[in-house]
């Protein structure tokens, strides 16, 4: 075993299927890979004809083949069931000979009287193993289902130069042990189920031997699936893999982004996130993760894309790009977004109606069906999760997710996003006052930027905003202390806070000052707020520090001019204040 030679080629000179699930699976356990000009096929079942019929075996291979050959574990209708529609299609429409490789004497007699018995079975060769020394170097006898008792074999292979064990469906490793412990193969295909049986190996009751294998340098790939998102889990830290997917796979993803469509898609993101970047946006980052969110969508092949941020201070989710859909907040222990963020894993569901965490509403009242969803947490430089990717409804193939193969489409538009949004985390908190939370002076600007000049602009809208200080603050400092003070600030901004409606922004000007922006209110709109607010301030109580303190506020009120500028129309605001300081406080000047 010390002599072992640790190979680490790249999977794809291996085997690659054409579907890994079980018998009640769409897209059942089936396996291909090249030898010369041949095709060779490990069991065929209906889906994977399918799928050959779909692609054409000289696309698959990028030669002309040769030869189909066909190497048979056993006569389950799962295994076998697309052979016959194999050698009908290759003798009548490809022309390409297929040769059937029977385990034993026995189970050729079996494919011989089967396939006998069909019409349109014609120009087929049905051989033993023992006649491709080529390509087989074992036949390994197996347990699996009683009725199978000596009909049921696993392979040690010669794929590409490598010694390969193929297991089959099987209920026990032990013969196959040998080969693995001796140094004859180092790479293992075993049939892996989450669900205990008397026929299938129980994946739980194997780590251990497997990870052992693993730790000897060989290479372990999970097939005949029934439940990828349990297995995943079972597998997570690791090095076992599941087995490769074909539309995973290099060439198949060469021809999707070497297709003039998938490009220009790309190219069009790309320019307009150079453009948007080089753009006089200033700080907003809304539009960038726009375009991140689209980039997903094409690399996924989804409908419809969505980027969502985590905003841990206020327990809730909400999307800063949505393809396809308005803007949406949720709790954030809610929704598959959050079950993804609360677990710290992908989340796949190609069944959502029935998934108790998907919410169905927004189908309901929007009349879209969703079939199926990924979410992919995005994590900053630190590792800490800090927002989600959300793609829904795949786009071509079987029409479902596939964690491992679509999560590495994801990834790149998954990592620019998540790089963006710490960087726009940084930003927002740049933008709060750190003691009340509410957005600072910095803050104020950034938003007249972003939304404030639009209404300013608009002849038949109007702006109003007042500008509030507390009464006396200093002696608040002086008598209570300063961590009273603090107190009280926060006392404030939190009565300013939950009387601030959708379309109004409230700031902390600095020290004890105020100032709350109102979109489409007139000024005596916005006077009735400011009073309303000193009434509220008036008759409340700030406990503090074990003391219970009353204060109250002053404010100035004025409505927009668009001839003046901002620091103007502050400026007026501000005199208003200064004539409620000097005629006695507590009180609201227009």
């Amino acid at each position: 075993m010390m002599g072992r030679k640790l190979h680490r080629r790249v999977v794809r000179d291996l085997l690659t299927f054409f579907g890994r699930g079980s018998a009640f699976t769409a897209s059942q356990n089936s396996a291909f890979f090249q030898s010369g000009n041949d095709l060779i096929l490990i069991d065929c079942p209906m889906s994977s004809f399918h799928r050959l019929k779909e692609i054409g075996p000289e696309q698959l291979t990028g030669t002309k083949v040769s030869t189909i050959r066909v190497i048979v574990t056993h006569t389950h209708g799962d295994h076998i069931g697309g052979i016959p529609m194999l050698i009908h299609y290759c003798y009548y429409v490809y022309h390409i000979p297929v040769v059937v490789i029977a385990p034993s004497e026995e189970v050729r007699k079996d494919l011989s009287f089967f396939f006998d018995r069909l019409e349109g079975c014609h120009g087929y060769n049905l051989i033993l193993a023992e006649m491709q020394a080529d390509i087989i170097q074992a036949v390994i006898p197996t347990r699996h289902s009683p009725e199978l008792d000596g009909r049921c074999f696993g392979y040690l292979l010669s794929v590409n130069g490598r010694s390969v064990i193929y297991t089959g469906d099987t209920g026990t490793l032990a013969p196959f042990l040998p080969y693995l412990e001796d140094g004859s193969a180092d790479v293992l295909y075993t049939e892996a189920s989450m669900f205990h049986s008397p026929v299938h190996l129980y994946l739980p009751e194997m780590m251990d031997r497997l990870t052992s294998l693993s730790a000897q340098g060989i290479e372990i790939y999970l097939m005949h699936i029934d439940d990828e998102t349990l297995m995943l889990d079972e597998i997570r830290g690791t090095a076992l893999r599941f087995a490769p997917l074909y539309h995973s796979e290099r060439k198949e993803l060469s021809m999707n982004l070497n297709s003039e469509k998938m490009l220009s898609d790309i190219f069009t993101v790309s320019e307009n996130l150079y453009a948007h970047m080089s753009s006089d946006t200033g700080g907003d980052h809304s539009g960038i993760f726009e375009h991140l969110t689209t980039l997903g969508r094409i690399l996924a092949e989804a409908d419809r894309a969505s980027f969502w941020k985590w905003d841990k201070g206020n327990h809730t989710l909400w999307t800063t790009a949505a393809t396809g859909t308005e803007r949406i907040t949720i709790p954030d222990t809610t929704g598959l977004v959050g079950k993804a963020l609360k677990e710290g894993r992908v989340i796949v569901t190609n069944d959502p109606y029935n998934d108790p965490d998907f919410n169905s509403a927004v189908d309901k009242k929007t009349g879209y069906v969703t079939k199926s969803i990924l979410v992919m947490p995005v994590a900053n430089i630190k590792g800490e999760y800090i927002g989600a990717y959300q793609v829904i409804n795949k786009l071509g193939g079987d029409g479902k997710f596939h964690e491992v193969e679509d999560c590495r489409k994801l990834s790149l538009a998954a990592v620019i996003c998540g790089l963006a949004l710490e960087s726009d985390v940084f930003l927002e908190e740049s933008y709060t006052d750190k003691l009340t939370k509410l957005k600072n002076r910095m803050g104020f600007f950034a938003d007249f930027r972003k939304s404030y000049d639009l209404v300013i602009a608009d002849p038949g809208r109007k702006l109003s905003l007042f500008i509030c200080d507390i009464d006396k603050f200093k002696s608040v400092n002086d008598t209570y202390g300063h961590n009273a003070g603090d107190e009280v600030l926060k006392h404030v901004a939190s009565i300013l806070q939950n009387n601030t409606e959708e379309a109004d922004g409230i700031y902390r000007w600095g020290g004890e000052e105020f100032i709350m922006i109102m979109t489409d209110a007139d000024i005596s709109k916005c006077a009735a707020k400011a009073e309303s607010i000193r009434k509220q301030i008036e008759e409340a109580v700030c406990d503090a520090c074990g003391y219970t303190i009353r204060h109250t506020m002053s404010f100035g009120v004025t409505e927009f001019d668009s001839e003046k500028t901002i620091e103007e129309n502050i400026s007026d605001a501000d005199a208003k204040l200064y004539q409620a300081k000097e005629s006695g406080r507590n009180r609201v000047i227009v």
